[in-house]
């Protein structure tokens, strides 16, 4: 235990962080040490490819440990960020050794007795947990922090979105690889694609993980069911198309949605003004509205572009953006292990 500046105690926690060295594992280390979040001791996890390192957490150097089933024994909290097959493999152990983990992949989104947060949208279900908490795919996160104070006062029967996502939502080489593409294409130099499967550089790929079935892609059909799960209301359909885009960090959507009662672009701007991490940027008469380059690194999800949509009865348009590695990944993630 320790004083908090009120004088009241504080318990401090045992964190470790799988995917340390990754980039929402980097965030997370950012985001704790900026928060001031009450740890004791910090453990830092990730693959043999990563033996050797050490990483810095307020002011000091920690090295890097080799993830193991034995790595979790004394840990209170796991923050997780290491892909869907390490999280399946590992953190069962990290629940036997009595740990709570809070997991950045897809691996428990839709387990039904793994609860899926959005710590403004349902931290009651937190409640629910048995060992492992599911941290949302970083495109829904941003979009039901927007829509879920117009769907408690209107109701949302219908969600169109068409996602514009960064490259370091695909991971650190990607980012690299829109940069080298880039310096390649305006020098003229000839190049190929290596980790996307088209040129990104100064184009656009309409496709985000595989393709399923229903022609929809992975990416799309995760936005539909985790909406519905985390807004709590199965009702709600969803059509989504998503983008990768040249854009280094931050991703942006066009929101289109239908609700059950009416409601105007000034009353979702007045409940918007009030609604936690959300920051209204809508002023289009002075060409102000919400850009990636201005969320990137920034906590909030930013909402502009509030219109009527003239095509329907009860319809509203609008932009959203949000930094995909800190509010889309890790700190959704930190802030589920502040509610604990």
């Amino acid at each position: 235990m320790t004083l908090s500046p009120t004088g009241v105690s504080v318990k401090k926690y045992n964190v470790a962080i799988m995917g340390a060295t990754g980039a929402v594992g980097n965030s997370f280390l950012r985001i704790l040490e900026e928060r001031k979040f009450p740890i004791n001791n910090i453990r830092l996890l990730a693959s043999e490819r990563s033996k050797g390192k050490t990483l810095k957490f307020m002011g000091k150097d920690y090295p890097v440990e080799i993830l193991t089933h034995d790595s979790f024994n004394g840990i209170d909290i796991v923050l997780a960020s290491a892909g869907a097959s390490r999280s399946l493999e590992f953190l069962p152990s990290a629940v036997k050794a009595g740990a709570v983990c809070v997991d950045n992949s897809s691996a428990f989104r839709m387990d039904k007795e793994c609860p899926l947060v959005v710590p403004e949208v349902n931290p009651q279900d937190i409640k629910k947990h048995k060992g492992i908490i599911a941290n949302p795919n970083c495109s829904t996160i941003q979009m039901v922090v927007a829509l879920y104070p117009i769907h408690k006062r209107a109701k949302i029967k219908r969600i169109i979105v068409t996602t514009f996502q960064s490259v370091s939502g695909a991971g650190q080489k990607k980012v690299i690889e829109l940069w080298e593409q880039s310096e390649a294409f305006l020098a003229r130099r000839a190049f190929k694609p290596a980790e996307l499967p088209y040129q990104i550089a100064f184009n656009l790929i309409p496709q985000i993980d595989v393709f399923m079935d229903n022609d929809y892609t992975k990416e799309e059909m995760k936005m539909v069911h985790e909406t519905r799960k985390i807004m709590g209301d199965d009702s709600i359909q969803v059509n989504a198309t998503c983008v990768r885009v040249p854009v280094f960090y931050a991703h942006s959507e066009s929101v289109n949605i239908e609700t059950e009662k009416h409601i105007s672009p000034n009353e979702i701007r007045e409940l918007l003004l009030k609604a936690p991490g959300v920051k209204l940027v809508d002023d289009p008469r002075n060409k102000t509205y919400p850009m990636p380059i201005n969320a990137e690194g920034k906590d909030d999800t930013f909402v502009g572009r509030i219109r009527q949509d003239e095509s329907i009865k009860n319809g509203i348009s609008m932009w959203v953006v949000a930094d995909n590695i800190r509010k889309g990944a890790a700190l959704n993630a930190i802030q589920i292990a502040e509610l604990l």
